[in-house]
């Protein structure tokens, strides 16, 4: 049993990623300030201490074997127009986390960065080693993390991964709840299209019908949360003093807005309305990872990468969710009945 302190675990990743560290038989702490996530979403079995993650120096001591970092303001528009709430959270509570690491003798790091780092892709599938241009002030703040991080790897011997998610979606069961996505205001695709699918909205928006795709729609790279999670407890194995390793989680294959809102369609047995919208700047026609690096630094093989599976799994969710009136990221067994 090891011992685990998670920075932004009341949200929906950090929420499952904790949820698989306590199957696995460790011990969680949960540093959140709950400002974007949920109480609910802490794991039962979990400790949760409310605090910023500027504060973890409080927390943080010898007996902790690594941190999972997700503490992050993670909407991109809101970024463009705050970009100073990005830098001081997402920059500034990563400086002040390295620096509680070094303080108490934890030396170990799994950072949950993004695959906005790299912007519009010159090529595709997305390697580690494509330039990076962040298009947002979101992207920007992530890839300034990174280059921290290989900074105190070769300054200090900090041992560091840092996981480059493209779509994360699905939902997390097992006998303590279900985890979900569920985001105040929502601005991702799948829970979006499920709230058509419950009524809770009119239709869904398709920014963009003529793009150079099969069905001129974008195409995006989704990810099941619980795979997504099974990576950052291998990345923890991978670790190795000295080293930053970045890895791209994804399935390496893509599906198209209009795929995705039939799938949604055929999984739910709804209609799903869809309007035409134009094109929203920066959105680039095809965003998908090569997951190749991972599969032979980390052993790590996406196993559910069916889109219906990962739709299903997220309706199973908003349905128990909504029906029980939950506002949070996590809904118990048997509480919508």
């Amino acid at each position: 049993m090891s011992n685990y302190l998670v920075t932004g675990g009341a949200g929906y990743v950090g929420g499952v990623v904790a949820a698989h560290l306590l199957a696995a038989g460790h011990r969680v702490t949960v540093l959140d300030d709950l400002s974007t996530g949920f109480r609910a979403g802490v794991p039962a079995g979990a400790d949760f201490v409310e605090g910023r993650v500027q504060d973890a120096g409080e927390h943080l001591d010898a007996s902790y074997d690594a941190v999972l970092h997700f503490a992050a303001f993670s909407q991109v528009g809101e970024s463009v127009a705050h970009p100073e709430k990005y830098w001081r959270n997402n920059v500034g509570g990563t400086i002040e986390l390295l620096a509680a690491m070094r303080d108490s003798g934890v030396a170990t790091l799994v950072f949950s960065s993004t695959a906005a780092v790299y912007g519009e892709p010159e090529t595709t599938p997305i390697t580690e080693d494509a330039p990076t241009a962040p298009g947002s002030p979101y992207g920007a703040s992530k890839l300034a993390v990174d280059h921290m991080i290989s900074g105190a790897c070769a300054a200090h011997g900090l041992a560091a991964v840092s996981l480059r998610y493209f779509n994360v979606a699905g939902a997390h069961s097992s006998p303590a709840g279900r985890q979900g996505e569920r985001h105040d205001p929502e601005s991702h695709l799948i829970p979006l299209v499920l709230q058509v699918a419950q009524g809770r909205r009119e239709a869904i928006s398709v920014y963009g019908t003529d793009y150079p795709t099969p069905d001129g729609t974008c195409v995006r790279d989704y990810i099941h949360v619980d795979d997504l999670a099974d990576a950052h407890l291998l990345a923890l194995g991978a670790a190795t003093p000295g080293e930053h390793l970045i890895c791209n989680l994804g399935n390496g294959s893509g599906f198209s807005v209009r795929e995705v809102i039939e799938t949604a369609r055929r999984v739910t047995g709804h209609a799903i309305p869809e309007v035409q919208a134009p094109r929203r700047a920066g959105d680039p026609a095809v965003l998908v990872a090569s997951a190749e690096r991972a599969r032979t630094r980390l052993g790590w093989t996406p196993s559910r990468p069916e889109l219906a599976g990962i739709i299903a799994d997220a309706w199973t969710f908003t349905q128990r969710a909504t029906a029980a009136g939950t506002t949070g990221a996590t809904t118990r067994e048997g509480s919508a009945t």
